[in-house]
């Protein structure tokens, strides 16, 4: 039986009938669309995180589109991310009609180098977009102080980063705005696709409720300003209020799995070994995904498979060597560091019903792999 990164069933099992429940109440109810569930979970998953607002919308990409427009970003102007990030991300700056401006990532947490972001602010730039990746926050406190410096926004993409702290504050509490995901695998998933942005700023707020539905706010049929359609599905909302309650045992469950995984690997580490992750100080990780690094990276996902372990890269591509954002003009080499990441990173299984079984053969193969390099 081929073990994969990650794996919803066994937490369906555990979970099926308040799942199913969730579906039948939502059924029942009369509203299909952005009734009661809507409502509440937004209530609820604005409440978790100490903000005012939430709004649901049909995916993540959608909320971080939906988010910068909100903010006021759009043609013309420039936002600054990163290219170690999931394609969705710049995807949506360049939806919003802004042009992504990319920095590097840092050696040692694979997060936003924010040291390098002061230098790719122009009289064009509107936003900043830090990327909570694979479970822990940026350095949000640089980031604040700049975009206060300059006037910018910030919107954090915490699409990987459900229930992360960083100094004690849960990710998302940082900007002017935070998007999330809710695909499947999140640590925080629905049982389909949809997302979320949060807020303080009654402004943006507002407009995301506008954005969402078409452009329209209190009369239906009369749109204010051109929008999209971009709900949260009712059943899904339902399903994440229950999931929600369970957010923090999740999070326990997947760091307990990488307890596992750094005891039982950390003699493999060292000179041309693996490479653990860098828990950053003042970060509370939830290990989205179990980043792990190695010169010969594809040799040793090659010579897992007859294991049956099937592995993830996060990412192979940087999005600035992409065909699809050429157009951006960044030459080989102007981002190493993330660059030299694409050829040397995987995930190793990780979700939170994970077997200590299922994790045990995963360690076994890997060190039996890694004594034959």
């Amino acid at each position: 039986m081929t073990t994969y990164v990650w794996d919803y069933r066994q937490e369906y099992e555990n979970e099926r009938d308040e799942v199913l429940d969730a579906v039948d109440t939502v059924f029942r109810s009369g509203r299909l669309v952005l009734g009661d569930s809507v409502a509440g979970f937004e209530a609820e998953f604005a409440a978790y995180h100490g903000v005012r607002y939430a709004t649901g919308v049909d995916n993540g990409t959608n909320a971080v589109k939906l988010g910068l427009e909100a903010l006021g970003v759009g043609p013309g102007d420039e936002v600054i991310t990163v290219s170690n990030t999931a394609a969705p991300t710049v995807v949506a700056i360049d939806g919003a009609g802004a042009t992504p401006v990319l920095v590097d990532v840092r050696e040692d947490d694979y997060l936003m180098d924010t040291d390098q972001v002061a230098a790719a602010i122009t009289n064009r730039t509107k936003a900043i977009l830090p990327v909570h990746l694979y479970g822990q926050c940026v350095d949000m406190a640089p980031l604040r102080q700049l975009a206060d410096a300059h006037g910018l926004k910030i919107l954090e993409d915490c699409a990987q980063a459900h229930g992360a702290r960083h100094h004690g504050s849960v990710a998302g509490s940082f900007g002017d705005a935070a998007a999330f995901s809710f695909y499947p695998t999140k640590v925080l998933g629905a049982y389909g696709d949809g997302g979320a942005v949060i807020t303080s700023d009654e402004t943006a707020h507002a407009n995301l409720r506008r954005l969402r539905y078409y452009g329209m706010e209190k009369v239906y049929y009369v749109v204010q300003t051109p929008g999209h359609n971009s709900r949260l599905d009712e059943v899904q909302a339902e399903i994440l209020r229950r999931k929600l309650r369970r957010l923090d045992a999740y999070v326990a469950a997947r760091r307990a799995v990488a307890r596992r995984y750094e005891e039982a690997l950390a003699d493999l580490t060292g000179p041309g070994g693996l490479t653990l992750p860098s828990v950053t100080p003042g970060n509370e990780h939830v290990y989205y995904v179990y980043v792990v690094r190695h010169p010969r990276r594809d040799d040793i996902i090659e010579r897992l498979k007859p294991y049956g372990i099937s592995l993830n890269i996060s990412y192979p591509w940087p999005v600035h060597t992409m065909s699809g954002f050429a157009h951006l003009g960044y030459a080989k080499g102007s981002l190493p560091v993330t660059e030299a990441l694409a050829q040397q990173i995987f995930s190793l299984p990780m979700y939170p019903s994970l077997s200590e079984e299922r994790q045990d053969k995963v360690v076994t193969a890997l060190r039996e792999v890694l004594s034959t390099l």
